[in-house]
């Protein structure tokens, strides 16, 4: 049977529809101007903010950036910009003030308290080798929250800056009272690798792998954005007006993806299709306004696309 892949047009109609259908008109940026009282546990005095803390609301609900560590890889055309003449990709970074020879990527995930709920948004790398991570349960309980206390993970794909922080170093469950939320997709494909063999028996007792585009909790709704992995989401939250859009491996790099987002990423699973719905959202992110949070852009990650001379541009908030 010969497989069918849809146009870039289609999947562009296809991701905004989607996009559209969770968004009313014109909705309030989430705020940053004034953070929240500390997160504090129920057994602790409130913690202090730290350097790897960035703490911000989304309308009434306490939320906080979480630094986890850094991802550098060469500026050599086989991870980011994979193909592009390296004079090209060179113009993009030093436009944006940045080195030529690294490419420099965050690991950063999202948290954010909502009733009686403690809600995480991917767990970083864990002790993976390919970075400088693993500090996200020091940045986790210096938002006043230990791994017990968080009630809800919400994974935007099973690639192991992802996912890597879901089990310590003995390869047990990190977050032993969290219902790991991923859509049925990404959880079929990581179920289907040999190598996640660890991985799936911590963490299988505690899945909820939900239909693509669920809203999954109240005020949490996922994102089909295709191409990266089988079933790679972003998640809008919402509470009233106010709307944040986590966007996963959408974009990774805050000038060449945004500015670029026809020049692909090596862990692109379809390098089409990616590059078409990351175009999509650029497009609907810039036309709604609404806040973003990305794992990978420069610490803390939250900001909005706006357009610019044909194409896209990062603007971080202040």
């Amino acid at each position: 049977m010969r497989r069918f892949t849809p146009t870039r047009a289609v999947l562009t109609l296809a991701l905004a529809a989607v996009l559209a259908a969770c968004a009313d008109p014109a909705p309030p940026p989430a705020t940053v101007d004034a953070p929240p009282p500390p997160m504090a546990t129920a057994d602790t005095a409130a913690a202090s903010d730290s350097a790897d803390v960035h703490r911000f609301r989304i309308g009434s609900l306490d939320a906080a950036v979480l630094r986890d560590g850094d991802i550098r890889v060469p500026n050599d055309g086989k991870t980011l910009a994979v193909g592009i003449p390296k004079p090209e990709v060179d113009a993009v970074l030093t436009q944006a003030g940045e080195p030529t020879d690294t490419v420099h990527l965050g690991v950063q995930a999202l948290l954010v308290r909502s009733g009686d709920r403690v809600l995480l948004f991917d767990t970083g790398a864990g002790d993976a080798d390919f970075a400088d991570a693993g500090r996200l349960p020091a940045s986790l309980r210096a938002a006043g929250v230990e791994p017990a206390q968080v009630t809800d993970i919400f994974i935007s794909h099973a690639h192991p800056d992802h996912v890597g922080g879901l089990t310590d170093g003995a390869g047990q469950a990190l977050f032993a009272n969290a219902t790991v939320h991923l859509s049925a997709p990404e959880w079929q494909a990581v179920q289907a690798a040999p190598a996640n063999a660890a991985l799936v028996a911590a963490i299988s007792p505690r899945v909820d792998a939900f239909a693509p585009g669920a809203e999954i909790v109240p005020g949490v709704t996922a994102i089909p954005v295709e191409g990266h992995t089988p079933g790679h989401s972003a998640y809008e939250i919402v509470d009233g007006d106010a709307r944040l859009l986590y966007i996963g491996d959408a974009a990774h790099h805050f000038a060449v993806s945004v500015q670029r987002p026809q020049w692909t990423i090596a862990f692109d699973g379809d390098a089409p299709v990616a590059e078409a719905s990351r175009e999509a959202l650029l497009a609907h992110a810039a036309d709604s306004a609404v806040t973003i949070a990305s794992p990978h852009f420069p610490y803390p990650g939250l900001g909005r696309i706006v357009r610019r001379e044909g194409s896209f541009v990062w603007a971080p908030l202040q």
